[in-house]
């Protein structure tokens, strides 16, 4: 049966958002109470509740009904679905002309297909496969209920993939309109998808406040925003904008190959114009403590982020001196200090678990000027105390970011005494990001290996396994925050093998922090290399197995700072370990950067090979062991081994280089084994030689003196 429609929300009634507005107030104060006891609490300014006046500033939009799919419609349209799914067509052609005719059983009943629970995601994946004058059949379809779409729980996610696959078709058309504007047939009038964009976005004027602060229809504003201003669609810092964690990944088996996404657009110039409209009525009629309100709603704030970030880094940061301007409603005392009205409220957003995110974004595009006034008046002075709170510490983070050379010298010096404290609070962030900052702006990292060495001295030396939470108990709580999309490099087939995202992301930061660490030369990377070879074999074999801290694992491998000598010892410790850990899902990548980490140490490079050949029956049994086998070149090793030497001598850049077939036809023809140093000696001369004999005559006869002492020393 069909249930009640029912209002969610604050729009239940006033007396029940007195209630919510009292829990809030409780929960707050005991949140307050709960943390550290740090200094910053105390200036922590709640900001007051959204009243009532917001939400009847934007009305929400009356539901339209466009009819229900009967059950013989829904059940075609789910088959349908199931094949696109699967995507298993024979030919291209074939599956062109199952879309041709699914697109003619559902002319007219579009709006109906995109507002069923079933039948919506046959429409995301129509989408995906549409050519651009299907498209364009759709946007004629929702023409004039666009306003009644976006806000739709199912139809939303539709006009979301129908924004961002036309973006692309409107680029091509803007590149080379004659081509397609001939394309089309002589009886259709020819619509470019610009005008089509254009014609969408005046019909969502006069909504854009509801817009932004709809579960839904905020969504499709933001990805209708970046379209308008040409930035890439497929980048991690946009999506992390667009979509929300939660929404279900709805695709086509193989489309992501056959329809990559367009990293750089062009865009007409109508776009811009329909852009700078739309920023300009999203403010329009707020006042400053209004628009600050925003900043703190779930909905409304991750538009705003994008609103900010548009105009001041598509219209340039000059914008930011305009008195219209998003950021300087927000901010409009200059300078900004910690008693004004614009310091109260940073000093309200930047505990704000929500608001927070805005602070970032101000931060981070903020006109010079205004940065450099923030951080003079209000970040300089409390950044050690900022950097301990669980919420602000990802400002603080922004800050560093920016802060010019002089300014993170002092920010490096205010931050030192505080490392032993942010790694007990697991504030491995603040110092990864001090770390990578001071790399670049070319600042001493001794003081900071000084004291994580401190913080995590065991009884004789550091203590690798605290630091990376292995083999201990550790805490596995996970802050208040959503875990940053930090991204590990692995091996080149990891892409093909994941592995499940890890539960504890305090040892994932932990990790993290270690091989940032690994990046820069000096005390930084040496102290995590002579921990890691000082472990004991089982212990390091069970630290490849690990999820997580095999990545440290492998970055120890691979890392340039890391001394031949340091690579050989450890290396070295893997032997007769080298079978069992190929067949290991995580361990099989360390098998793999092992070829990498004997670059200049081809004769340990044989001797592995020789251990996977040995295991061979085991590793062609596993996909992990056919990975690492493919990786290594063993089939090359097996049945010609000279070519797999010959390259193995060029990869490792090792000319010396011997390998065991080498040395033993050396004992059979001289009785008695020559050891490497003799080879290489004798190798020298033959090339000087060689040399000597394409000289001129008189420069040969000097040169034949020079050959005696050489080849005395050879002989000898």
């Amino acid at each position: 049966m069909p249930q009640e429609n029912k209002k969610r929300g604050r729009r239940m009634g006033k007396r029940k958002y007195d209630d919510e507005v009292d829990v809030a107030a409780d929960e707050s104060s005991k949140r307050r109470k709960s943390t550290d006891g740090e200094q910053q609490e105390a200036d922590f300014l709640p900001l007051p509740p959204l009243d009532e006046s917001l939400d009847q500033a934007y009305p929400p939009v009356e539901k339209a009904f466009f009819g229900m799919l009967d059950e013989e419609e829904q059940e075609y349209f789910k088959r349908a679905d199931e094949m696109l799914e699967l995507n298993s067509f024979g030919t291209p052609e074939e599956r062109d002309l199952f879309l041709s005719n699914v697109y003619k059983e559902a002319q007219g009943k579009e709006l109906k297909i995109v507002h069923s629970q079933s039948c919506s995601r046959l429409m995301e994946r129509l989408i995906q496969l549409s050519t651009s004058a299907q498209l364009k059949q759709l946007f004629q379809a929702f023409n004039g209920n666009f306003i009644h779409l976006v806000s739709h729980r199912f139809a939303s996610h539709c006009c979301e993939a129908l924004f961002l696959r036309a973006a692309p078709v409107a680029t091509d058309e803007l590149l080379s309109p004659s081509t397609n504007q001939n394309g089309s047939s002589p009886d259709e009038i020819y619509v470019s998808m610009e005008n089509l964009f254009l014609h969408t976005l005046s019909e969502l004027e006069g909504s854009v406040g509801f817009l932004m602060t709809d579960a839904y229809a905020s969504h499709v504003l933001r990805v209708l925003l970046v379209v308008l201003a040409g930035e890439p669609l497929d980048q991690d810092s946009t999506k992390s904008l667009l979509q929300s964690r939660k929404k279900e990944g709805v695709s086509v088996q193989g489309i992501g190959r056959e329809q990559p996404q367009v990293k750089s657009r062009s865009v007409p110039k109508s776009f811009s114009q329909g852009l700078e409209k739309l920023i300009a009525q999203s403010v329009a009629g707020l006042d400053t403590d209004k628009l600050r309100a925003l900043a703190t709603h779930p909905n409304a704030n991750p538009t705003l982020q994008l609103l900010l970030k548009l105009e001041l880094t598509h219209f340039g940061k000059q914008r930011g001196k305009d008195e219209a301007s998003i950021v300087r409603k927000l901010l409009p005392d200059d300078p900004i200090t910690a008693d004004n009205a614009s310091g109260i409220f940073i000093n309200s957003m930047i505990y704000d678990a929500v608001g927070s995110h805005l602070v970032e974004q101000i931060v981070r595009h903020a006109p010079a000027k205004m940065f450099k006034s923030l951080n003079k008046e209000y970040f300089k002075e409390k950044l050690a105390s900022l950097a301990r709170n669980e919420i602000a510490s990802y400002v603080v983070c922004r800050v560093l970011e920016r802060a010019g050379k002089d300014d993170l010298f002092e920010a490096h010096e205010a931050l030192i005494p505080t490392i032993p404290s942010l790694l007990e609070r697991n504030r491995t962030l603040v110092i990864r990001t001090l770390i990578e900052r001071c790399v670049i702006r070319d600042v001493d990292t001794q003081a900071i290996a000084v004291q994580i060495d401190s913080a995590f001295r065991g009884p004789s030396d550091f203590d690798i396994k605290k630091l990376l939470k292995f083999g201990n108990a550790h805490n596995t709580n996970s802050d208040s925050r959503e875990m940053p999309h930090d991204s590990v490099q692995g091996s080149a087939e990891e892409s093909a093998d994941p592995i499940s995202r890890p539960s504890d992301p305090n040892k994932v930061h932990f990790n993290l922090l270690a091989q940032a660490m690994l990046l820069v030369p000096g005390s930084l990377s040496g102290l995590i290399l002579d921990s890691i070879v000082a472990l004991d074999v089982p212990l390091l074999v069970q630290m490849a197995k690990d999820p997580i801290a095999t990545r440290t694992l492998q970055a120890s491998l691979t890392t340039k700072n890391a001394s031949i000598i340091a690579r050989r010892k450890l290396v070295q410790r893997f032997y007769s370990h080298i079978g069992n850990m190929s067949v290991d899902p995580s361990a099989s990548h360390v098998v793999d950067c092992i070829w990498e980490g004997t670059h200049g140490l081809a004769f340990i490079r044989e001797r592995i090979a020789e251990e996977l050949a040995e295991n061979e029956a085991s590793l062609r049994e596993s996909s992990h062991g056919r990975a690492v086998w493919k990786n290594w070149k063993m089939d090359i090793y097996k049945r010609k081994r000279s070519e797999w030497i010959r390259q193995s001598k060029i990869k490792a850049s090792n000319d010396g280089f011997q390998s065991f077939a080498e040395l033993e036809l050396n004992k059979q023809e001289n009785g008695a084994g020559k050891t490497p140093l003799q080879l290489a000696r004798e190798k020298h001369v033959a090339k000087k030689a060689a040399k000597e004999g394409g000289r001129p005559a008189n420069m040969r006869a000097s040169g034949a003196n020079a050959e005696q002492p050489a080849a005395a020393t050879a002989s000898s």
